[in-house]
């Protein structure tokens, strides 16, 4: 590994690893850090190229990132994580969850897309055109080449087979707003394609967790507590 992952850390118990998304750091999840970190050790990460982590010379794609967590996790000795992700850190998250099934205790996928066309039809038109002009003055300068590079992981990110997600054995929610940026239908197509999965749709848009982060987090901690019941 080639990068050092910077974190915010706070409280005890399991760990609760949160993964922001695209273009953010883990600062995005500054309001519900210290409401988990009551019931658990929560781990807030910057990936690679965000916040406080350094880009390194590793390629900068998804599954780059979830391979940086499992190099993490190993680093650290965790050896099985509740992980929240959050959009592009859903995605993350999903494809960590994929390789690594054993080291998930169980996955929240907040505003999570198994491909570029998960998103709303103007969300695509106006993601497409960022990058486009992105990609058009990259060459000549560097604040451009780093926003092609982040519009990259939209664009063409991520590419994941709805029949692979029937395999992840791990207690999984799916939530997202009801106004979100992804497509109600996608979301529930995720919902359910994961067999042991919860759907919640709170009202808002893609940015939930900011917006309403006392709701968000019941609605987390709420399934951790029945996650973790036997099953029956």
């Amino acid at each position: 590994m080639d990068i050092t992952l910077h974190t915010q850390e706070q409280g005890q118990g399991e760990d609760l690893i949160l993964l922001h998304g695209n273009g953010e750091d883990s600062s995005y999840f500054r309001d519900i850090i210290p409401i988990l970190a009551k019931h658990y050790h929560v781990i807030a990460i910057d990936t690679r190229g965000h916040g406080k982590t350094p880009r390194g010379t590793a390629p900068f794609c998804l599954k780059q990132f979830a391979l940086d967590l499992h190099y993490f996790c190993k680093k650290r000795n965790i050896q099985r994580a509740h992980l929240l992700g959050f959009s592009d850190g859903a995605n993350i998250a999903l494809l960590f969850a994929l390789r690594y099934p054993y080291a998930v205790r169980s996955l929240i996928l907040n505003g999570a897309n198994l491909s570029p066309f998960g998103l709303k039809a103007k969300e695509i038109f106006l993601l497409y055109s960022a990058y486009a002009a992105f990609s058009l003055f990259a060459p000549v300068c560097p604040q451009f080449r780093k926003k092609q590079e982040l519009f990259a992981l939209m664009v063409k990110e991520p590419w994941i087979r709805k029949q692979r997600l029937h395999a992840l054995p791990m207690p999984t929610l799916v939530i997202a707003g009801t106004h979100d940026m992804i497509r109600n239908a996608h979301t529930i197509a995720i919902f359910r394609s994961i067999p042991n999965s919860t759907l919640s749709l709170l009202h808002g848009d893609h940015f939930i967790a900011v917006a309403q982060p006392k709701a968000f987090c019941e609605e987390v901690l709420h399934f951790l507590k029945e996650s973790a019941l036997p099953q029956t």
